[in-house]
This record gives C-alpha cells, structure tokens and sequence, in this order.
C-alpha cells in the first residue's frame, strides 16, 4: 500500500495557535492526513463589543483626518459594521468620504468600494513599504493620519509617521488579548515540552509572542525554547510571524506565499523528511510522531509503544537493556513487566511481531536487515 494514501502529515501531530481562521487551518491539516490540537493563544474582541474602537471612531467622526490608510479588507469591513451597529455608520461613512483614503492592496480596495467608497490610492501588491514612501514622499509633517490596524501592529510604519511629523491615530479593529480560558495553551506548551507534538503553527506574531510569554509565566520557557529549537518544528505562515520565535533563537520554516495553504504545503514536505526511516526485517519502517508506516502501510502505535520503539531506533540493531527501556517509559515505575506489556501492545500494533527480537536475558533490539547493520555498526 502506497503511504501517501494516508496523506503526507499521517502519524503526525500538529498544534495550532491561531484564534482566526483555526478551523480553516485545521481542516486542511486534517485533509492531509495530521492530528491537530488547537489552544488559541489570543481571542480577538469583536469591533461591536469594543469600547476602545467606539472611543476612537467618535473621535475621528468629530475631528475628520486629512488621510485614512485601510490595512486588511476584513478590519475594515468589521470597522464599518461596528459603526453601523452602534448607529455611528452614515457619520463614519461621511467621514471617509472627506478623507484621503489609501488602500493596503486590491482587498481591501474592494471591501472600500463595497462600502460604496472610493480608494485615493493603492498599491499592486499588499505592501504597506510602499503606502509609507507614498506617504513620506508628500509629506506628513503636521498631517492627521487614521491607520485601521487588525490584531497586530505594523513594526516601524508608526514610528516613521511620527518621525515626519505627522499626528497618528490608529484604529484598532479586531484587537488581541489572552485568551480567558489558559488551560488549552497549557496543554499544548506541555504537550511540546513532551515532545508529544511534532510541528507548532503560527499565524501572527502576537500569538507566538503570547505563547512564549504564558509559557515563561510558568516556569517553563527554557524547556519549550529548548524544544523547540530541537525536536518541535516551529512553522510561522511569514517572517513577521516568525520574529518572537526568531529572537529566542527558533529557527522556523515559512512558505513563499504568506497563506494558510501554502503552509500546510511546507509542512507536508518537512515533516516527513525529519522522520527516520529504517529497513528492518525486509520492510521499510518510518516512525512519525503518533504512529509508523510499514512498507507505507499506517500503523498507529499508542504513546507508551513509541517511547520503546524511539528508543530502539536511536541505536537500531543494537540491543537495548529491559532497565533502560524502562527508564525511559513515563510513569513505569521499578516493574520491568510494564516494558514486556508496553513491547507485546507494540508488536500487536506494528502487526510484523518479527520487527522486533527478544534477546534472552539482555533486552530487545530492532532487526535491522543485514545490509543495512555495517551501516549503523559504529553509529
């Protein structure tokens, strides 16, 4: 049986940050075949339910800005919906009208010129560098500009209005706070700390930063940096994402095109090639995160069976002491039989019990096919 039948991301399992469009994420990780664990490191407040962004639009209303830079075609939409709602809509409208209206990129032209608005300017691609020098370039000293923001800040576009002189307002639609429930980000930081997770998504760079910033309020930072860096692929959709993660010494992987697809794509490539690959008793084995594809055939194994199995493949085709096996089981205890049960569940699982020798007296070893013995003879 083809493995790829399975889908790239079988036997693996991957945690989700993102509060907005998780389940999108999570659906496309599904279809290609990984486990997901989802714990939101921040909720978004929805426009309506934010008195901030009332307090901000109230103001604008009353004081028209010379310019208004539209950032994300949904913060703007959510921005006139709000307005609406708190019955604020035709002021806000009438306000933009009177403005310089600058779009980030054709979405957010669109959702402007739903609005029944038209943009002054917009650039090809989505690129607020360019909106700064247009900005720049005319001059901002003394100016009044409006910035519709979405969750996260723009590093540096601020600070270089600022700079030139202008007065900055900036309009927080759909702003970012921890999360009221912790226990699912706890988890998933446990879950990495273990090693139970084989890749972290990240699809802004306050969540990363407020994962990193829980995990520190309990104690355990150094152990998910270390984590990590080492065994947990750390998958960011850009590389402002990816900058908290960076800063800590996180080395992680991005797609070319900053979307959730393509990040999934980068995922079904990496993931796989870090999985160990052996020729054992004439079968390919590959072992994965939760499970372990024989001759591409997928073969979930419970926890306690690849703990073994990871521990035998570390030195494959050299004998493993039962002690050792047991120290490294959670929770075994002193009892060597819970390796012998662990081992038996194991063989069950892998559905080949020949997979795996019973060395009399000594312990267990993989049994790595002949050719394939000189090759890890001094490993």
């Amino acid at each position: 049986m083809d493995g790829r039948l399975h889908g790239p991301l079988a036997g693996f399992t991957i945690g989700v940050t993102a509060a907005r469009r998780a389940g999108e994420l999570g659906a496309l990780l599904r279809r290609y075949g990984g486990s997901v664990v989802h714990a939101p490191a921040l909720r978004i407040v929805r426009p309506a339910d934010d008195t901030e962004l009332l307090a901000v639009t109230k103001e604008l209303i009353d004081g028209v800005p010379d310019v208004v830079v539209a950032t994300t075609a949904i913060g703007f939409r959510g921005w006139i919906e709000a307005a609406d709602g708190w019955g604020h809509g035709e002021e806000l409208l009438a306000c933009l009208r009177a403005v310089e209206l600058l779009a980030r990129g054709p979405k957010v032209r669109g959702a402007i010129r739903a609005a029944g608005l038209v943009e002054a300017w917009s650039p090809g691609a989505e690129s607020m560098a360019e909106v700064l020098d247009r900005l720049l370039g005319e001059g901002v000293e003394g100016r009044r500009i409006a910035l519709q923001l979405h969750g996260e800040p723009l590093p540096g576009f601020v600070e270089s209005l600022r700079a030139g002189g202008a007065e900055v307002v900036v309009v927080p639609v759909h702003r970012w706070m921890p999360p009221e429930d912790l226990a699912p980000v706890d988890r998933l930081i446990d879950a990495t700390v273990a090693r139970a997770l084989d890749a972290v998504t990240f699809t802004s760079a306050p969540a990363a930063a407020s994962l990193l910033s829980r995990a520190g309020e309990r104690g355990r930072l150094a152990a998910l940096l270390d984590a990590l860096r080492h065994d947990v692929l750390a998958a960011c959709v850009g590389p402002v994402t990816a900058l908290p993660l960076q800063a800590c010494g996180i080395d992680t992987v991005q797609p070319e095109r900053f979307r959730l697809g393509p990040l999934v794509q980068v995922l079904s490539a990496e993931l796989p090639a870090r999985a160990r690959a052996l020729p054992v008793a004439g079968r390919r084995v590959e072992i994965r995160g939760h499970a372990v594809l024989v001759d591409g055939e997928l073969r979930p194994v419970p926890p306690a069976g690849m703990v073994l199995l990871k521990a035998l493949a570390r030195r494959p085709g050299w004998v493993v002491s039962r002690a050792e096996l047991l120290r490294a089981l959670p929770g075994a205890g002193r009892d060597e039989h819970a390796v012998e049960t662990a081992m038996a569940r194991l063989r069950t699982a892998l559905g080949e019990p020949k997979l795996i020798h019973t060395v009399v007296k000594r312990g267990y070893r993989l049994a790595l096919d002949p050719a394939a013995d000189a090759k890890y003879a001094d490993a």
